[in-house]
């Protein structure tokens, strides 16, 4: 696994919950794209990435799929502790 060297951005909220989320059940990135593109979502690595490091906007709909692909709620990604939380 790749550490992240740039700075997280400020295009989103929930970028730092989907990484903490998608480790903690224990998906690659790209077994969520697989079941992100299973679901209609044409969403690929450098897109998940952005997304995950909070430099890309995400659309209502990749956000609904997201929590469902990683079994939460949409409001569980808006918890302050989800996205301010340093334990992995």
């Amino acid at each position: 696994m790749r550490l992240r060297t740039k700075h997280i951005g400020e295009r989103n909220i929930i970028g730092t919950y989907v990484s903490k989320r998608r480790r903690q059940i224990g998906l690659k990135q790209k077994d969520l794209l697989t079941q992100l593109q299973i679901m209609g979502i044409d969403l690929n690595a450098s897109g998940l990435s952005k997304i995950e490091g909070q430099i890309r906007y995400v659309a209502d709909f990749e956000l609904k799929a997201l929590s469902e692909a990683l079994g939460c709620s949409i409001s569980d990604m808006f918890e302050e502790d989800a996205y301010f939380d340093d334990e992995e």
